[in-house]
């Protein structure tokens, strides 16, 4: 079935090519994920009306994929005509306001951004027919085509200008291992893309589910916001498949509300995030953060998110990179203080470089902690190349038993020195602040050190200019202090 799956990538991709409408893999991509949602979303109504005494669909019945795609008389020029006159405008302009449940809403969000590329209605008929063809009602088929549907969102996630890419299937599930979610916990991913944190969730959640009250509390349980188009159509069409029937995914982005507003009613007991990093904010971003948080590279503002908006006892594991560990810039020593003096940062696993191959190349971390006590200390693990690795792939990905001696350790820690360098070790809150929050430790002995891409070699150098800047300004200032040297006299 999955070889007949991938098959089903590639036949539509060769079709797609001979239309002079779709320019690149983007567009294709995006062309299959609006068909794509509209069939799924036709099955998922099929099963509701059968729940449902009173079922009514939101999708006017001539805009059903039942009743037009699988129409084979409707092609060429009057598919087309009916595709961009009548499916577009009317699925876009649905009549939905904050009463409307949100499994008819997302009808609209979805839409509201889509577009049909294809100019060649015979070749548009000839993908519609592929895409018809899965079945859905069949449950093997389903969970087959939950994991080509992964695979697809693989192959079209090239990274964005601002680091936006595909979280390795393996990272999504080994954090949410550690985590261990429990029946009546809410997660949240605030940058959620297509959803990979929130189907590790649901995957570690189901086999917990013992009674009708506990499925209730597990659909309830995810809670995602994406601020772009297309991953968030990709998101919705993902939970559908695996089973979620009223995906509370929004649409938007999560940095343009003030985080000093957050009520209890905002926050949730987990949160598992892969924030955007290497892209910058613009400025009236910083204005909803305290002012000593407000930094302008995107992963650390969505770290303050995160810290206002989890739960008393709350858990929360985030990926970041290196440049938040040795950053020492104000905003990011700022923001590391408060993460240690109000959370309790038990760990900090070092992942190899390569894990994100070949989205990027910047050495990426795993943050774990709670919101029980201020951090007493902070173990670090570093997790090194499984044998017979040079480094991962597209076509040698990291594996979720890669993370096992990462899980082995986790149980029985111990510190851990391998050549001279420490692979395992503690330190308490003091030893950190000492180091002026420069966290960046256990990593990796430099010969392992890759030569990166120039885009990302020049903003890694910035973030430690930056560092280094700020170090410097700390210690004049401590200097000018003790000579009792005023500068400003001077001007």
């Amino acid at each position: 079935m999955a070889n007949n799956l991938s098959g089903f990538v590639k036949s539509i991709r060769d079709i797609m090519r001979n239309d002079a409408g779709i320019n690149g893999d983007a567009q294709r991509i995006e062309q299959i994920a609006w068909m794509l949602f509209l069939k799924v979303y036709d099955a998922q109504e099929q099963n509701w009306e059968m729940d449902e005494d009173d079922f009514e669909s939101i999708i006017p019945d001539d805009c059903k994929w039942s009743n037009w795609a699988q129409n084979d008389n409707l092609t060429g020029e009057e598919l087309l005509n009916f595709v961009n006159n009548k499916l577009f405008p009317t699925l876009k302009k649905l009549d939905v306001n904050k009463d409307t449940p949100i499994k008819k809403a997302i009808v609209k969000t979805t839409f509201e951004d889509a577009n049909n590329y294809m100019k060649d209605g015979v070749l548009l008929r000839q993908v519609i027919n592929i895409i018809d063809g899965l079945d859905f009602g069949d449950y093997k088929e389903s969970h087959a085509f939950g994991e080509i549907y992964e695979s697809i969102l693989k192959e079209l996630q090239s990274a964005g200008s601002s680091g936006e890419f595909y979280t390795p299937r393996a990272v999504t599930d080994f954090m949410t291992k550690m985590i261990n979610p429990q029946i009546g916990e809410t997660m949240a991913d605030f940058a959620c893309g297509t959803g990979g944190f929130l189907t590790s969730w649901i995957k570690e959640l189901e086999p917990k589910v013992k009674t009708i009250e506990d499925r209730k509390l597990f659909d309830q349980s995810i809670y995602g916001m994406e601020k772009k188009p297309f991953p968030y159509m990709l998101c919705i069409t993902n939970m559908l498949l695996h089973g979620v029937d009223v995906p509370k995914i929004e649409h938007g982005n999560s940095l343009t509300h003030d985080v000093l507003n957050y009520t209890e009613e905002d926050k949730f007991d987990v949160i598992l995030m892969n924030p955007p990093y290497g892209g910058s904010e613009k400025d009236d971003v910083k204005n909803h953060f305290p002012t000593d948080l407000s930094s302008s590279e995107t992963a650390d503002l969505f770290v303050s998110v995160i810290m206002y908006r989890l739960k008393k006892n709350g858990r929360a594991a985030v990926i970041l990179p290196d440049g938040f560990l040795f950053g020492t810039d104000n905003a990011k020593v700022a923001i590391k203080k408060k993460l240690l003096s109000e959370f309790n940062l038990h760990t900090i696993i070092r992942m190899p470089h390569s894990v994100f191959a070949p989205y990027t190349s910047i050495t990426t971390n795993i943050l774990f902690f709670d919101n029980t006590h201020p951090t007493e200390e902070t173990w670090f693990y570093r997790l090194d190349m499984p044998e017979g690795y040079k480094n991962f792939s597209k076509t040698k990905p990291m594996k979720l038993e890669h993370f096992q001696p990462a899980i082995d350790w986790w149980n029985n820690r111990e510190e851990i020195n391998v050549d001279g360098f420490d692979k395992s070790k503690k330190y308490t809150y003091s030893e950190l602040e000492e180091k002026g929050f420069n966290i960046d430790l256990c990593s990796y002995p430099h010969e392992e050190e890759e030569i990166l891409p120039p885009k990302e070699l020049i903003q890694q150098y910035q973030e430690k200019r930056k560092s280094l800047n700020a170090d410097i300004d700390r210690i004049l200032a401590q200097i000018t202090e003790i000579l009792g040297i005023d500068l400003e006299e001077n001007d």
